[in-house]
């Protein structure tokens, strides 16, 4: 067993692996839904959904993995259950005591990414994955612009164990009037350093028992003090800061880390979210992805101390998406 500390944040984790398990133990087996008809984001059922803001037509170069016959490949809409509106006042008040309180002022989108029910992320090319960081990125680019927005917030949720509540494969895309205090963490414990250390996080784990793979242009590795059992993290090699800063070549090398990441999970079946991390044009912060498995339960040790206790070290998870287990 061992104490392990976040690279940057105040964040501890303790690392209690049983040697003998196998990836084969944390598989789940999820109920898979069929009732096509009733989903709101298959073909046909358009009209169930708010009114589309974009869509990639079926003609486009996404590969295979369309549905035959259908108009498009993905599409983005307002989510009709947004926990954020426009319509609220951006504005924070505070009594000078105990209550500070304001609107949930926002924009709340949906991109479904692929118009078949029964195909998830983890089922599609690298070339769709591809499409869906452009997708992620144009909407960035448009939704920062809105007034009173101050960040935009990127996450995917797949199955039940990672908040999911639609079967159907889609992203959640929420513009957000604060930015989040995750993010501004990350941004002031890296403002503690000299450079960027994420830069350098780059370089040692390039060189460590937990890299998991990489190309050209970027690294996927099992974080140091990892939360999950088999967490990974994403980073592009260079120093970029925001989505807009992403080359054609990042973005692709990118979407052919996630696609081998999410290739290994499906194999365990695993809920998991995926959390994308950058920086307002104000700070600076190493752009990077975060995919954290949800194949345990926290329970009260967890929420007492803060401490999360994960049974898979990241050495390990690095031998799962190596293929050495």
């Amino acid at each position: 067993m061992e104490l392990r500390k976040d690279y940057f944040l105040d964040r501890w984790i303790i690392l209690s692996e049983k040697r003998k398990d196998r990836p084969r133990q944390f598989k789940r087996e999820h109920k898979k839904e069929d009732n096509h008809s009733a989903c709101v984001f298959c073909p046909g059922n358009e009209s169930l959904t708010p009114t589309e803001i974009g869509r990639v037509p079926s003609s486009s170069n996404v590969s295979a993995s369309a549905v035959p016959n259908t108009a498009w490949q993905m599409r983005w809409f307002a989510n009709k259950f947004a926990f954020v509106s426009s319509e609220e006042n951006p504005k924070v008040v505070s009594d000078g005591k105990f209550f500070t309180y304001g609107g949930a002022y926002g924009f709340h989108e949906v991109v479904v990414e692929t118009p078949s029910h029964d195909l998830q992320l983890w089922d599609l090319q690298k070339a769709d994955v591809e499409k869906l960081l452009e997708i992620y990125k144009g909407r960035v680019e448009e939704l920062i612009k809105k007034p009173s927005i101050n960040y935009v917030v990127i996450f995917k949720n797949h199955g039940p164990e990672g908040g999911t509540s639609l079967v159907h494969s889609h992203t959640q895309v929420v513009a957000f009037s604060h930015i989040p205090p995750l993010v501004r963490e990350k941004i002031d414990a890296a403002a503690k350093h000299t450079g960027c250390p994420y830069c350098k996080i780059y370089e040692v784990e390039n060189k460590s028992p937990r890299k998991c793979f990489e190309n050209s242009h970027a690294l996927a590795f099992a974080p140091f003090a990892s939360r999950f059992n088999y967490e990974l993290w994403i980073m592009p090699q260079r120093h970029v800061k925001t989505f807009n800063d992403l080359t054609k070549d990042e973005i692709s090398a990118l979407a052919e880390l996630i696609h081998g990441a999410l290739s290994k999970l499906k194999a365990l079946d695993a809920s998991y979210n995926m959390l994308f991390f950058y920086s307002p044009d104000s700070d600076d912060l190493h752009f990077h992805i975060e995919i954290t498995p949800r194949l345990a339960t926290w329970a009260g040790f967890e929420f007492l101390t803060d401490v999360i206790v994960n049974s898979v070290s990241p050495e390990t998870a690095a031998k799962f998406y190596r293929n050495e287990l």
